[in-house]
């Protein structure tokens, strides 16, 4: 009997070990914060992807161990070992953003090399009195023609300081990771939309006074359940307000 007990919960163990379930979350540019629509998801070995909608959500169906591997065209792929964790916050880096910024002059127009792209500069802003980082059409002060180089353009002084900028992004994500599991959750906007019978336009609103009134802490360090808790809260305190 004790044998046909542990053969039969094996198997539900096993059954439970190897089935998939739903993992869904948000991609954002890791730069700006905002939700990158159209990224690739891919489980792989698996027949199961998806693309990011408006708000950077997708959902694919996997088990813990599988590959997640995130695709976007100008931005680094990363892939993701998937846990137990079910909603994925993921932040991707644009690779443009870390080739170095200079300005290239060539009379009457003066154009600048940053973030990948070649922009005109407006001839009207501020002037730095520097040379540093800058390519001139001809020599300094001569008509005669040919390239003059103003400064050394520091590519890795430059990316240093991105790095270093990056990691603290990234220190004070972590910190937020409770508050954006539940913020930028769709099925838990779907939940409380339904539970306090609150309309698509009203959602965004609410979520603003919500960081308004907790903008002291930013709800650093606070836990996914602690964040859900006190929004719960603050919902059904307007909805009395309101009535």
């Amino acid at each position: 009997m004790k044998l046909l007990v542990l053969l039969f919960s094996f198997i539900i163990v096993s059954e439970m070990a190897f089935s998939q379930v739903s993992y869904s979350g948000n991609i954002l540019d890791a730069n700006d914060k905002k939700y990158l629509e159209g990224v690739y998801v891919e489980l792989l070995g698996r027949n199961e992807s998806d693309s990011t909608n408006i708000r950077g959500y997708f959902n694919v169906k996997g088990q813990i161990g599988d590959t997640l591997k995130i695709s976007y065209p100008g931005f680094i792929e990363q892939k993701l070992i998937l846990s137990s964790e079910r909603f994925l916050q993921i932040q991707i880096q644009d690779r443009a953003r870390l080739l170095p910024t200079f300005e290239v002059k060539a009379e009457p127009n003066s154009f600048r090399f940053i973030d990948g792209k070649l922009v005109l500069v407006d001839p009207n802003e501020e002037k730095s009195t520097s040379s540093k980082g800058q390519i001139t059409a001809g020599f300094r002060d001569s008509p005669e023609g040919g390239v003059a180089i103003g400064g050394v353009i520091s590519y890795f002084t430059k990316k240093s300081r991105n790095a270093r900028e990056y990691a603290k992004k990234q220190e004070y994500l972590k910190r937020r990771q409770g508050y954006l599991r539940i913020v930028d959750s769709d099925s838990i906007k779907t939940i409380l939309e339904e539970d306090y019978n609150i309309l698509d336009g009203e959602w965004d609103p609410l979520i603003i006074k919500f960081n308004q009134m907790h903008a002291h802490h930013e709800f650093l360090d606070w836990s996914s359940e602690r964040v859900y808790a006190r929004l719960r809260k603050f919902i059904e305190w307007e909805k009395d307000m309101s009535y």
